[in-house]
């Protein structure tokens, strides 16, 4: 997939469409374009970055994997940032990534993605509703982009924490072990989360710190409420773990608390039923010599010991706190 839009400074009017721009693109100096890239043979877009933006080969290269890490790079003149993008439609805090490339120029804004890239669309929607935009420059586009990505991930985070309230009153009132599968899949996704803000925190940190080919100054404040939005996004990935490993380690003890009240239930009953199971065994014996079998108290006798026995057990155990 192929789609541009190009923005004339001097009209300040925007037309879409697709490859067909760029021509138009390089003959008006005055005219700023956002190509977006998306599924297209390799070969063809390689040769189209490189020959029409002079972008490097190796970076398009980077850009065309569908597995690279984050990554900043500068270059005589343009900027290339490459980012984790959230895939569409994500379910529940469970999400897929995509290769989000950004080559930033004076006069252009390339954007290359592995996937669907609902971030991408969301930028291209505004474009169309507000042409203005364009007036900021590309800089000022990529780094709306940016900042539609990071709201995404922190809008995904923060409707997980209501349920890991839910969830920790729900281990205390019911805990099943569908609940402890539940929590550490979240710890899984929170990982990975974690690790993919970090690298962004790196890389908007060197952004607003740093003068980059194709980004003005006055994109500092801009670049700097990204990198804060990023280190909350840090912040929150690791506070949520913590949240999530709480509720688990509180199951485990639960488990283990109602899996040793089991165990005592079933010592007392053992140490009950022991001496009496050793009386019932001596008196089972049929020997002719037991003088006990020829008294006709003997049973009552044997039943009233073996009463005792018990009350007396239960009555030290309860004495001990022990039932």
């Amino acid at each position: 997939m192929k789609r541009a839009t190009l923005y004339h400074r001097d009209t300040g009017k925007t037309v879409t469409g697709a490859e067909e721009l760029i021509g138009e693109w390089r003959r008006d100096s005055r005219t700023l374009i956002v190509l977006d890239l998306e599924n297209n043979p390799a070969d063809a877009e390689r040769a189209l970055l490189i020959e029409n933006f002079g972008l490097h080969p190796l970076a398009v290269q980077d850009a065309q994997r569908d597995r690279h890490p984050p990554k900043l790079e500068v270059f005589d003149d343009h900027t290339f940032i490459l980012l984790k993008g959230l895939g569409s439609a994500p379910e529940g805090i469970e999400f897929s990534t995509i290769q989000l490339a950004l080559f930033i120029g004076e006069r252009f804004l390339v954007t290359r993605h592995s996937g669907p890239s609902p971030s991408v669309d969301r930028l291209f929607e505004e474009i169309g509703a507000t042409p203005e935009l364009f007036a900021r420059g590309a800089d000022a586009l990529a780094v709306r982009l940016a900042r539609i990505l990071v709201g995404r991930y922190l809008s995904l985070l923060l409707a997980l924490e209501p349920r890991l309230e839910h969830i920790e009153a729900e281990i205390v009132a019911n805990p099943h072990d569908s609940v402890l599968a539940e929590l550490l899949g979240y710890k899984t996704e929170l990982k990975k989360y974690r690790r993919v803000f970090l690298y962004h925190e790196h890389i908007f940190g060197e952004l607003r710190s740093g003068k980059f080919p194709g980004i003005s100054a006055e994109r500092h404040h801009e670049l700097n409420d990204v990198y804060e939005h990023q280190e909350r996004a840090v912040s929150l990935a690791g506070l949520y773990y913590e949240l999530a490993s709480d509720p688990v380690d509180g199951y485990i003890s639960l488990a283990s608390h109602r899996l040793n009240q089991i165990m005592k239930v079933l010592t007392i009953v053992t140490v009950v039923f022991v001496p009496l199971g050793f009386l019932a065994g001596i008196y089972g014996m049929n020997f002719d010599n037991m003088p006990e079998l020829h008294s006709e108290s003997g049973y009552y006798i044997i039943i009233g010991v073996m009463a005792l026995i018990a009350v007396t057990l239960l009555a030290v155990f309860k004495i001990r706190r022990w039932l």
